[in-house]
């Protein structure tokens, strides 16, 4: 048995915290409402000398592209079973294929899907696994199974967007603290000896050019030590709780930057819920698992909260309007698929909505940053020119004079 640490809202509608006993997290929920309790949250509780093994993560386009093939074959009728034995043969990820006779084993055990696959972390997020479970419950596991393979393909290829509208701008930025590292540990060392030779009286532009270079160069060890801190820092303070939260409330408002990634979520937000409420996952369930696969902070204690008041019979549109997290755009779709009975058609509307902006405010992230990283190195570069040029200038002048 594992201990699971837990939180869940009794019927008169107070939140109560405790441990409970079962042997994956998906038993503990069921036991939790077995006794009347709506599980808000249920982890896993580890001792001290507890240590997690992580298994090597199963790629995205592998998992998308197994849930489509296992939907054509339970559509033909092909039992799971039969199905996952010709599957893990075929997969390209070693990790993957692993995982595959894993479960395979569990299910000639007498387990389920959702079960044998909630064991595998590493290939099902927990969005995908709570879908699972509750098209088992309706029959309508093919159906279901075409729609993740969807949904992981549209966020892939939002994912693709981002990377590649980052890569041009970070090589450029890469390029450029590479050439300032170049001037400062091999170039200007070179022009302080031929300055020294010379016993010329330097402008102050080249004076504190060359005293930058002295710091890089000889106490490189004082700025590496400097960084090193900042960074380690930065790692302890994230490892925790409060310091992610910190970190996630920082980020998000961050000028263009948080404004991004804040479409980003409520994009990723949106495609999630509306898969889960179309293949028929109670909502309750569908909003926890939601705010478990959102990687912020705030949005995760916001929705957190929102899960609560519904919880409490104040409804879905009510309790996310209050978070302040969603525009008001978002607001009234939500009002809307509440109150026609077509949440899943806004969700996804709004879903589109949301891609859009995203794909929007990428180029305008990008046409402000390319900009910003010229502009730095042509002030770095701008700087070096007029401390040498100065330089020599004051030089010819000195020897003219003489």
């Amino acid at each position: 048995m594992t201990k699971f640490r837990f939180r869940a809202i009794t019927p008169e509608g107070s939140t109560v915290a405790g441990i409970e006993n079962a042997v994956t997290a998906s038993m503990a929920r069921r036991a939790l409402i077995q006794r009347d309790l709506a599980p808000i949250e249920v982890v896993e509780k580890r001792g001290i000398l507890q240590f997690e093994i992580t298994r090597e993560k199963v790629p995205r386009r592998e998992l998308m592209h197994f849930s489509r093939q296992l939907a054509v074959f339970m559509t033909s009728g092909i039992p799971v079973l039969e199905a996952l034995e010709v599957l893990s043969e075929e997969v390209g990820s070693r990790s993957f294929r692993r995982v595959l006779a894993e479960m395979t084993e569990a299910l000639r055990s007498g387990e389920t899907f959702a079960s044998a696959a909630e064991a595998h972390p590493e290939a099902f997020p927990p969005y995908y696994l709570g879908i699972l479970r509750s098209a088992e419950l309706t029959g309508n596991l093919d159906t279901v199974l075409d729609q993740l393979a969807e949904y992981i393909d549209r966020d892939t290829e939002a994912r693709r967007k981002i990377t590649s509208a980052l890569i041009y701008p970070g090589i450029v930025l890469a390029l450029s603290i590479a050439a300032v590292i170049v001037i400062t540990a091999f170039v200007l060392p070179r022009f302080k000896t031929f300055f020294t030779s010379l016993h010329a009286k330097l402008p102050l532009p080249t004076r504190a050019l060359i005293a930058m270079a002295n710091f890089f160069v000889k106490d490189w060890y004082v700025f590496a030590g400097l960084v090193s801190v900042i960074v380690l820092a930065a790692i302890l303070g994230t490892s925790t709780h409060r310091g992610r939260e910190i970190r996630d409330v920082i980020v998000l408002r961050v000028p263009v930057l948080g404004d991004l990634i804040r479409t980003a979520i409520l994009e990723r937000f949106c495609r999630i819920l509306c898969s889960m409420v179309g293949a028929g996952v109670p909502l309750p369930e569908a909003l926890q698992v939601t705010g478990n696969a959102t990687t912020n902070a705030v949005f995760r204690r916001g929705l957190s909260t929102a899960r609560e008041g519904m919880l409490r019979g104040e409804g879905l549109a009510n309790p996310l309007a209050q978070t302040d997290l969603f525009p008001i755009a978002a607001r009234r779709m939500f009002l809307v698929g509440e109150s026609t009975g077509t949440l899943d058609h806004q969700l996804d509307t709004a879903a589109n909505y949301f891609d859009r902006e995203l794909d929007y405010k990428l180029k305008h992230f990008t046409s402000l940053f390319e900009p910003a990283v010229i502009l730095f190195v042509g002030i770095i570069v701008g700087f070096v020119a007029i401390a040498l040029v100065s330089a020599m200038y004051g030089i010819y002048r000195q020897v003219h004079v003489t």
